[in-house]
């Protein structure tokens, strides 16, 4: 049975520690990889080495790299603020569009360009901080390519450009970013605390990686000199600045999101009933992702949304026509490219309008870089050939619309240029085709501010519009609606037309959340071109009651306090665990070098130590002594494990174990170190004394009485082969006190 378990449980050893050896290779190998990626990604360094890895309260990198982390926050932070300022300015993509066109002649989709420009510039600057930030957790000393670090200046370049040319061209959009604060406000703040507490994890591990190294210094410092210790001040104090540095900046923030509600004011908070009605819609120029602009069947397209109005912008041709028309040319909506190229560039009221009735109004809709909205839906094939048979409709057409839907139309109506021969009369000229159609004067929402006197005298009916003018000035030309660009309402004039009771039509007014915000404003109409998506809207988006706000403020900070707390506390208790075993492992190790020093110098006094091999090794059997007592003759020596097995032909016959050989199994396979007995003590008491202190661990076989290697056959030099261990007993001894020792034993 004892033969048969020393043949198993190596092999089961050698497979568990197979198994580790896998284990850890697997391990190292992953983590090989894992570290090789961002050091390529980063530094462009794809060859595995040894990185010096950084200690706790060093700096990261090297001066030169210093310069360049900052800049990498910085490109982080401005296209970030350029992606933003982009995103919410979406409603603004077609004009953004147009006047690009006008300037370039060519319909592209520049502001979609940008916007992924942007977000590539915001995706590459976050992938390198995040890159950056995982080596620095690695312990890894940053060093940046010098591609990256180019690329950085020109993302810092590229996004301050942008930044100049938008406050200097459009800077109305600083108000369009302000407004969807407005609206995204309380989910900012609730996603701010969810990203705080996503932080406190590492921040937490890094603060208690921080105190547990100040700890486990200080411990050291306790062995050391007092010149050292000066030394080791500088880190202290290094360590400390590196807690406050990481910390202090977090809790301040994470303070200043739990009072943020305090300076929220956000119109989509409110109580439900306080709720005024849904906005109308007027189409402007009709229903221009459905059909053509400014065309029938875009109008009637608008009509079959449920348009409240439909919204136009109108010419005079040169023979006194008024006609439906919005840009400076006729190249973008018409082929004019096609029949008449050398006037393509000619202002529209210079045609006449048999000219103008010729042309084609709704080929280039159906062509795909030349559709005016990138998230257009495709047409029906009904919807396709219909759209190729559009022209230029005249403000007659559009009247005979309105007045059979019982719709209402606002236009703007655009000036002649000179030497038009109706360059001071167009009014009059348009007050006469609106009265010969015989539509209901109510219907007509006049928004001209030329000749409006004429326009009182010869239509009253009219209701006038005006635009954005003070309360007085409206009050006196007793105009009870007012037409404002959506960037300049929400400001502290919105109260006061509210208190004059003068209604409020928003242009232009595309997105779901503007129109949220314009619905939960108390807004009365808004124009658009999004009709279809937005007569969809049965409720405000993100609208909430102040008491289910003030409940989710109350929850998530209460919430997210209490798991940053917690995540802090489990960090500090175990940095302070692992403190704490450091310091009992050095004060172990300690006393185990102290009282070694003292056992070693007290053997040294001694007789020379005499090496007496185990009755059950092979080593024993011969007269040879091991190799290391040979070279260190006065040194003590433990219990050595020989797992070589040695080559053996014959079996060992069973030999007879004495009864002071037999020892019962002990723990540890390490033979206890014994102090050797004194110089005087030679009798065989004090042999037989010495021995059974000896602790032997899992002995494969017993104790027995070891003839003299002298005496021994021949055959009998060989022991069972399966047996893969030898233990080698030291005692320290004097010659006399051995020999006497064999003697006994013999006898």
């Amino acid at each position: 049975m004892l033969k048969t378990t020393n043949r198993i449980e190596p092999k089961r050893e050698n497979i568990e520690q197979q198994k580790k050896f896998n284990l850890q290779t697997a391990q190292i190998f992953s983590h090989r990889c894992y570290v090789t990626l961002l050091t390529g990604c980063y530094g462009c360094q794809w060859k595995f080495r040894q990185w010096k890895k950084t200690k706790t309260g060093s700096c990261c990198c090297s001066p030169r790299e210093q310069l360049f982390y900052p800049c990498l926050l910085i490109s982080f932070i401005l296209s970030v603020i350029l992606l933003f300022v982009w995103i919410e300015t979406s409603n603004e993509y077609f004009n953004f569009d147009w006047v690009v066109y006008l300037g370039t002649g060519q319909w592209v989709f520049w502001s979609i360009f940008l916007l992924s420009l942007a977000g590539i510039l915001t995706a590459y600057s976050s992938l390198l901080l995040l890159l950056g930030f995982l080596l620095l957790w690695e312990g890894i000393e940053l060093y940046l390519h010098w591609c990256h670090k180019i690329l950085i200046l020109v993302v810092i370049l590229l996004c301050i450009l942008f930044m100049f040319i938008i406050c200097k061209f459009w800077n109305e959009r600083w108000l369009v970013a302000g407004l969807s604060l407005q609206i995204f406000a309380p989910y900012v703040h609730l996603c701010s605390v969810t990203l705080m507490i996503v932080l406190s994890w590492p921040l937490a591990f890094y603060v208690a990686h921080l105190e547990r190294e100040v700890r486990m210094r200080r411990q050291m410092m306790m062995t050391r000199s007092k010149k050292k210790r000066l030394k080791r001040c500088n880190i202290f104090k290094r360590l400390r600045g590196l807690q406050v540095a990481v910390g202090l900046p977090f809790f301040l923030i994470l303070l200043c999101l739990y009072l943020m509600p305090l300076g929220i004011y956000s119109p989509c908070i409110q109580k439900e009933e306080d709720l005024g009605p849904k906005p109308v819609f007027f189409g402007h120029r009709g229903a221009p992702m459905l059909g053509p602009e400014n065309t029938m069947m875009s109008f009637e397209k608008a009509v079959e949304q449920g348009a409240y109005g439909l919204e136009t912008d109108i010419y005079l041709s040169y023979d006194h026509v008024p006609f439906l028309m919005h840009d400076y040319d006729l190249r973008r909506t018409t082929n004019i490219m096609e029949v008449l190229p050398d006037a393509a560039f000619k202002h529209p009221s210079f045609f006449s309008w048999k000219f103008l009735s010729t042309l084609n109004a709704g080929k280039w809709f159906l062509h795909p870089q030349c559709k005016p909205f990138f998230h257009m839906k495709p047409l029906s094939e009904e919807d396709k050939k219909r759209a190729r048979n559009q022209s230029i409709p005249k403000l007659a057409d559009l009247l005979q619309l309105a007045k059979k839907e019982k719709k209402f139309v606002i236009f703007d109506l655009n000036g002649p240029p000179p030497k038009h021969p109706l360059r001071h009369t167009f009014v009059r000229q348009v007050v006469k085709v609106i009265l010969d159609s015989k539509i209901e004067q109510h219907l007509i929402f006049w928004l001209p501010t030329h000749d409006r006197a004429y326009v009182k005298y010869m239509a009253p009916g009219f209701q006038h519009v005006g635009r954005s003018l003070s309360i007085e000035n409206l009050t006196k030309e007793n105009i009870s609606r007012i037409n404002v660009d959506y960037k300049k309402l929400f400001s502290h004039k919105l109260r006061d037309y509210k208190a004059a009771n003068i209604k409020i039509n928003l242009y232009i007014v595309n997105e779901p959340w503007l129109f949220s915000l314009a619905w939960c404003s108390s807004i009365n109409s808004v124009t658009t071109d999004n009709i279809a998506l937005l007569s969809q809207i049965n409720h405000p988006h993100f609208f909430m009651t102040p008491r289910f706000y003030m409940f989710m403020w109350i929850f998530t900070d209460i919430v997210s306090a209490v798991v940053i707390f917690v995540i802090f506390y489990i960090h500090w208790r175990r940095g302070i665990t692992k403190a704490k075993l450091f310091r009992s492992s050095t004060i172990i190790s300690d006393t185990t070098s102290q009282s070694e020093h003292q056992g070693t110098s007290h053997l040294s006094m001694k007789a020379p130590a005499r090496v007496v091999e185990s009755p059950w090794t092979l080593a024993a059997l011969k007269p040879a002594l091991n190799k290391s007592t040979d070279k260190y003759p006065d040194a003590s020596h433990f219990c050595v494990a020989s797992k070589k097995p040695a080559p053996f032909k014959n079996t060992v016959a069973p030999l007879k174990p004495s009864k002071h050989d037999i020892q019962p199994p002990a723990p540890t396979k390490v033979f206890e170190f014994t102090q050797a007995p004194s110089w005087e003590a030679t009798n065989d008491a004090t042999l037989q004394a010495t021995l059974p202190a000896l602790k032997v661990d899992k002995p494969t076989v017993p104790s027995v009485k070891a003839p003299h290697p002298e005496t021994r056959d021949p055959q009998e030099t060989s022991t069972d082969g399966s047996s893969q261990e030898s233990y080698v007993t030291v005692y320290s001894t004097t010659s006399d006190i051995s020999s006497n020792g064999m003697s006994s034993k013999k006898n």
